[in-house]
């Protein structure tokens, strides 16, 4: 089985786990050291992921958000369990399973999976991204032409990680600057940029597991994704998503200290 073929597998996996507990009245619900929520289910898909992975790529390392890394070697999966805990917690159905896989520090694989929406993204690495309900049923994602600031859409988070980061007056004329925008939030922002519904997606605070599985499928998209200073990669710190005409404007605006 392929990788890509394989990602999506697991991610049927996850999406039988998460729905099955998805406004569950038994759900248990706990805080991590950083105050972040965490469900039974996000447990449970890891693990699930884990065990699956050890069968079918057993050589290949896996880091994910709920579990300690385990494995070595160049190939590493990235699991990101639910992304979107919180809202998955209160019952809003935008949240989402991201399943990577990294070569080195390349990421050529990877799956996002919101079954509460009934929608899929996927992409590897110069084969395009696409989105649809299974591998059979997908349509090419492409971004959007807009080039100018004034004209563009803007998806983000929240405001308080860009106040913490120093660059909060940045983000706030950013903001001011933009036709449109609006906190979609999480895995969201990213597919609705590489499907070409928004035009740029940011946030200043961002782990491997957040931005492995969706940065491929926005470059493959057509898109540019980098860290804040506009290193591409999923190194961080944070994420600057667009559909690269704007990329440059916005890591200039974006920039500590201007």
């Amino acid at each position: 089985m392929d990788d890509l073929r394989l990602a999506h597998v697991l991610a049927d996996q996850a999406d039988a786990i998460t729905m099955s507990r998805f406004k569950a009245t038994d759900l248990q619900v706990t805080s991590k050291p950083d105050l972040t929520p965490v469900t039974d289910a996000d447990t449970a898909v890891e693990d699930a992921i884990r065990t699956s992975l050890s069968r079918t790529r057993p050589r290949d390392a896996v880091h994910g958000e709920e579990r300690a890394d385990s494995g070595w070697g160049p190939r590493r999966w990235v699991i990101d369990p639910i992304d979107g805990t919180a809202n998955y917690v209160r019952g809003v159905p935008v949240w989402a399973t991201l399943i990577a896989l990294m070569e080195g520090d390349d990421v050529v694989v990877g799956v996002v999976s919101a079954p509460a929406l009934s929608r899929r993204w996927w992409a590897s690495k110069g084969a395009g991204a696409f989105t649809g309900r299974s591998l059979l049923q997908g349509s090419r994602c492409r971004v959007s032409r807009v080039g100018e600031i004034e004209d563009a859409s803007l998806s983000y988070a929240s405001l308080d990680g860009w106040v913490d980061s120093g660059r909060g007056q940045q983000f706030v004329d950013l903001l001011r600057e933009c036709w449109r925008t609006r906190a979609f939030g999480d895995f969201w922002s990213y597919m609705l940029l590489a499907e070409g519904a928004v035009d740029l997606a940011t946030e200043p605070e961002l782990a491997l597991h957040d931005m492995a599985a969706i940065s491929v499928v926005v470059t493959e998209a057509g898109g540019q994704f980098t860290n804040l200073d506009g290193i591409p990669g999923v190194k961080g710190p944070g994420a600057i998503a667009t559909n690269g005409l704007l990329h440059h404007e916005v890591v200039s605006r974006l920039a500590a200290g201007a």
